[in-house]
């Protein structure tokens, strides 16, 4: 079976988890401390604060803001649920912006629509490993006085127009990433939010582990060795020492992962140009997506066969695909609690109707990868 997605695990990272399984640390550790470090000199942020999973990075970065019950946020209707969930957990209003028709990213024109004077922060998705138009969305956040979050769950390694990585933070106050198996780079489980505000950082610091510190600045009186103060209802939603580990390996690979991420994409965007039934995801001008995701619209009516029929065709051929994804505003949950429907969000709703994700890992040999190409042209 190719899957659409997999993680590379060698004999380096293998050696790195066994050499911490034998340290004395387990958690809490210095590994966490050279992960962390080793992210703000990949990505050029000034702190990084790691965690145990995207949505908990999501959680976080948003507990941090301390924004009031009842107020708004705002993210893409094309996106994981965790995106909006980080509001709810947090006692926010989660709205959606529908999606550009084009790189399937949140629609600037539509976020604009949506602010109002409950809005507090915009949760833009780098979907598939394409930044968001963050410079514009940036302007428009400080123009209107709200907080970003970038959510580049899908994007390390990928860069905006000027150069600069995603998880800089040159356009959020915040940057999310999650590292599971089958992200660019993994930990098993894991994430991290990037930040350059100082302040920031020291309370997600605090609330990653339950509000509690040892650090004098804190305290009025430190009367022992034993002693620590919870300032921050928060959470346990620390790495662990093996998960950090991992990462720093993977983090060495991170250059060759994305190469080789572009280079099966760019054999199948040959493959696939001519193919009037099938369109291939862009690439925007100026940008360098790390690919995290391949994503083809397929006219499903066009060639008279069912998303679920074509799926099943490529898997009886030994090959997985995935739907990414269902809009979240047509999620029940969503429907039932915030009164959403099907109708809401066109663009999205369309681009769904269409979506399949095909295999994109760097573990992809070429002959898999032409396997993946004329099977799928068969199957058409």
């Amino acid at each position: 079976m190719i899957p659409y997605g997999k993680q590379w695990i060698d004999e380096d990272d293998i050696n790195e988890v066994v050499r911490v399984l034998t340290s004395d640390y387990l958690t809490q550790g210095p590994e966490i401390i050279e992960f962390e470090k080793n992210i703000c000199d990949y990505t050029g942020a000034k702190y990084c604060v790691a965690v145990s999973n995207g949505t908990s990075a999501l959680q976080l970065a948003v507990a941090s803001l301390s924004i009031e019950k009842g107020k708004e946020g705002i993210t893409s209707a094309n996106t994981f649920v965790a995106s909006a969930n980080c509001l709810i957990y947090n006692r926010l209003t989660p709205i959606f912006a529908d999606i550009d028709n084009k790189t399937y990213n949140i629609d600037i024109k539509d976020i604009k629509e949506k602010i109002n004077e409950r809005t507090k922060v915009i949760i833009p998705v780098d979907f598939a490993g394409h930044p968001a138009d963050m410079k514009d969305i940036y302007e428009l956040a400080k123009m209107n006085k709200l907080y970003i979050i970038e959510d580049a769950s899908h994007a390390i390694g990928s860069k905006y127009e000027d150069g600069s990585f995603v998880g800089s933070c040159k356009y959020s106050d915040m940057t999310t990433f999650s590292f599971h198996p089958v992200k660019t780079i993994t930990t098993g489980e894991g994430g991290a939010i990037t930040t350059n505000n100082e302040e920031l950082y020291e309370k997600l610091k605090l609330l990653r582990t339950h509000g509690i510190t040892r650090e004098d600045k804190y305290m009025d009186i430190n009367p022992g060795p034993w002693y620590y103060e919870m300032h921050e209802l928060g959470f346990n939603f620390r790495l662990t020492e093996l998960q950090a580990a991992l990462g720093i390996n993977q983090l060495r690979k991170m250059n060759f992962f994305v190469k080789r991420r572009r280079e099966i994409v760019r054999k199948y965007n040959r493959s696939f140009k001519e193919v009037d039934m099938l369109t291939a995801p862009v690439e925007k001008d100026g940008i360098y997506s790390a690919f995290h995701l391949y994503v083809v619209l397929i006219d499903f009516k066009k060639i008279g066969k069912s998303r679920k029929q074509i799926m099943e065709e490529l898997r009886d051929r030994h090959i997985g695909t995935q739907v990414h994804y269902i809009p979240v505003h047509i999620q029940p949950y969503y429907q039932k609690n915030f009164g959403y429907k099907l109708g809401d969000y066109p663009v999205a709703e369309r681009y769904y109707e269409k979506a399949l994700s095909i295999p994109l890992y760097p573990k992809m040999t070429d002959d898999d990868v032409d396997y993946v190409i004329n099977k799928i042209l068969e199957v058409l």
